[in-house]
C-alpha cells in the first residue's frame, strides 16, 4: 500500500499542544462583557471620590471589621463580633482592611468590587430572558441606577448581598432551563453567602423551595429539586441560629433585635404621618422607589416587561414571584401589621429584579411603532436615567437642607452633614496626630458615630459618651478635647455646667473653640494646648 508523501496536517490545535482557539463568537462575547463592566464601573468611579461612608451602618461595620481583625475567629452567634449583621461582610470588610486600605475606603473598595461585579449573574439572567438586547437594557439600568451607584461606593452590605442573590438567581435559570442539577447545586451554595451577609435573604429559601415544588409536572423530580435544594441552602442559617440560641437563648436574636428598631420608627412614622398617613405611605413605596431610583421609563419598562413574560414564557413565572412575594409580605407587614418600616435598601433586591426585564418591556412598548418612535423611547429612557441620579446628586451633595436630608438615601452621591464633617476632619487634623484625646457627646440620631469614626481617633482616644465604659476611659484618657451636642447626654451629667462660651465638666473648665456649626460645640481643657 502506498504511502503519502506529506503527512496529514493536524487540524486540531489542542492536540498539536498549542492552547486552544477562541472562537469569534466568544471573544464577543468577552468583549461585550468586558464593555459592560466598564459601563457600570465608570459611573462609580466618578462618584467614588465624592462619597462618604454613612447609610447601611457603613461606619460601624468597618469598626466591626477592625475589632475582628485584631482577633481573627470564626464569628458564631452576634455577640461574637458582627451585633445584628451578617458575618460574611465583616470577614470581607476586614479581608480589605489587612491589604492595607485605609478604613475610611476599605469596605467602600468592597462594595465597588461587588457591585460591578454583578454584571455577570445579571447579563445571565438577561439573557435568557429577552437576548442580547435584554442584556444591554439590564446594564445600562445598573450603570445608572443611583441607588446602587451610592451603595456600590460606601461601606454597607446591600451591593455585596445584591451581588449573591442575583449569583443565585442566574445559576437556578440555567439549572431549570437547561435540566441540570449541577447549577441547581451551585445556586443553593451561593444562596448560603446571600443569607451569610443580609436577612431578607433568608425569605429565598422557603420561596425558592416552594417554586422548586410547584413548578415541574413531574411531582417525583419536584419534590426531590425542592428538597434538595433547601435543605443544601439551610447550612449557614442552620448554624447561625444554633450560635445565637446557645448564646443568648433565641435562634432569632439578631432579627429580634433589628426589630425593636423598627418598632420605635413606626411609632415615629405614626406620630408624624398619622396612623392612616403612615399605612398610605408604606403602600406605595416600593412602587415608588422603583420609579423614582431606576427613573420612570425604566421602571415602567421592567413592569412591562414582567407582564410579557408572565404570559408568554411561564417558565419563567418564578423569578417574578420572586419579586411579587417578598414585596408583598413586607408591605403587608408595612401597612396593615404596622410592624416594619420599608427603607429604600430593604428594596434593592426586588427594584434590581426589574432590570432583567426592562428590555422585553421595551420590545413591548415599541411594538409596531416606527423606527424613529423607537428611537425616541430608548432615548428618553436613557436620558431619564441619567438625569434623575444628577439631579438627586446635585440637591443632596454636602447640603443638610430638609429636602437633602429627604432625598439623600437614594442619591448616588452619599456625603455626611457639612457641621458633622467639620468636627471630625477638625479633629482628624489637630488631636489625632499629636495622639490627643477626646470626649465625645451622644447623638440621638447617631452622628456621633460618624464623628469618631473619620476623626481618626482610635478607640483608646476617644471616650464616647455611648457606651457605658465611658467614666473609665475618660479618667484613663484624660482628654484635652471635648465635643458636645446641643441638647445631648452630657448635659445631663450631674458634674457638667454651660457658662456661656466655657463649660465646666470632669472637675475642670473648658474653652469654646470657635468656627464650629450649631448644634455641635468643641471645646479645650483649660489649661492645655
Amino acid at each position: 500500500m502506498p504511502t503519502p508523501s506529506v503527512a496529514p496536517r493536524i487540524e486540531d490545535s489542542s492536540v498539536a499542544g498549542s492552547p486552544p482557539r477562541v472562537s469569534s463568537e466568544e471573544a464577543r462575547a468577552l468583549y461585550r462583557l468586558l464593555f459592560a463592566c466598564a459601563l457600570v464601573l465608570l459611573p462609580r468611579l466618578a462618584v467614588f471620590p465624592w462619597s462618604e461612608n454613612l447609610y447601611g451602618d457603613a461606619v460601624v461595620r468597618t469598626e466591626l471589621a477592625q475589632r475582628w481583625l485584631q482577633n481573627p475567629h470564626w464569628i458564631a452567634h452576634m455577640d461574637d463580633g458582627a451585633f445584628q449583621y451578617g458575618p460574611l461582610h465583616v470577614y470581607l470588610v476586614a479581608g480589605a482592611l489587612a491589604l492595607g486600605i485605609d478604613r475610611e475606603d476599605a469596605g467602600r473598595w468592597v462594595s465597588l468590587i461587588f457591585g460591578v461585579l454583578s454584571v455577570f449573574p445579571l447579563w445571565s439572567l438577561s439573557r435568557r430572558l429577552g437576548g442580547l438586547q435584554a442584556a444591554w437594557w439590564a446594564t445600562a439600568g445598573l450603570a445608572l441606577w443611583g441607588m446602587h451607584i451610592q451603595m456600590s461606593t460606601t461601606a454597607g452590605s446591600e451591593s455585596v448581598g445584591l451581588f449573591f442573590v442575583l449569583w443565585c438567581l442566574a445559576l437556578l435559570a440555567e439549572g431549570l432551563e437547561e435540566n441540570r442539577f449541577g447549577p441547581l447545586f451551585g445556586s443553593a451554595l451561593v444562596l448560603n453567602l446571600a443569607c451569610a451577609v443580609r436577612y431578607d435573604c433568608w425569605l429565598l429559601i422557603p420561596l425558592l423551595s416552594v417554586l422548586l415544588l410547584l413548578g415541574d409536572k413531574d411531582r417525583v423530580a419536584a419534590i426531590t429539586r425542592s428538597v434538595c435544594y433547601g435543605l443544601l441552602a439551610l447550612p449557614f442559617v442552620a448554624a447561625w441560629m444554633q450560635g445565637n440560641e446557645r448564646a443568648k437563648g433565641d435562634a432569632f436574636a439578631p432579627i429580634k433585635y433589628i426589630e425593636s428598631f423598627h418598632q420605635a420608627w413606626v411609632a415615629d412614622g405614626v406620630a408624624r404621618w398619622s396612623s392612616i398617613g403612615y399605612r398610605a405611605l408604606n403602600l406605595f413605596f416600593w412602587p415608588g422607589v422603583a420609579l423614582f431610583t431606576l427613573s420612570p421609563l425604566i421602571a415602567w419598562f421592567g413592569g412591562r416587561g414582567m407582564v410579557r413574560i408572565w404570559r408568554q414564557r411561564p417558565e419563567y413565572r418564578w423569578l417574578i414571584w420572586v419579586v411579587l412575594v417578598p414585596t408583598a409580605y413586607f408591605t403587608f407587614r408595612a401597612v396593615v401589621l404596622l410592624n416594619f418600616v420599608p427603607l429604600g435598601r430593604f428594596a434593592v433586591t426586588q427594584v434590581a429584579l426589574l432590570l432583567p426585564f426592562v428590555g422585553v418591556g421595551y420590545l413591548a412598548t415599541v411594538e409596531g411603532r416606527s423606527a424613529t418612535a423607537r428611537r425616541l423611547w430608548a432615548g428618553a429612557a436613557v436620558g431619564l436615567a441619567v438625569l434623575f441620579p444628577v439631579v438627586l446628586g446635585v440637591l443632596t451633595a454636602y447640603r443638610d437642607d430638609q429636602l437633602a436630608t429627604s432625598l439623600r438615601p437614594v442619591s448616588p452621591v452619599s456625603t455626611n452633614p457639612p457641621a458633622v464633617m467639620k468636627v471630625a476632619r477638625w479633629l482628624k487634623a489637630e488631636v489625632a496626630p499629636v495622639d490627643g484625646a477626646a470626649v465625645l457627646d451622644v447623638d440621638d440620631q447617631y452622628w456621633d458615630l460618624q464623628i469618631a469614626f473619620f476623626s481618626g481617633l482610635p478607640d483608646t482616644r476617644i471616650s464616647r459618651m455611648r457606651w457605658d465604659i465611658f467614666r473609665k476611659q475618660l479618667a484613663e484618657q484624660r482628654p484635652e478635647v471635648l465635643v458636645r451636642r446641643e441638647g445631648g447626654a452630657l448635659e445631663k451629667e450631674p458634674d457638667f455646667l454651660l457658662q456661656g462660651d466655657t463649660i465646666s465638666f470632669d472637675g475642670d473648665g473648658w474653652e469654646e473653640i470657635p468656627g464650629f456649626q450649631r448644634p455641635w460645640h468643641v471645646y479645650r481643657r483649660a489649661g492645655t494646648r
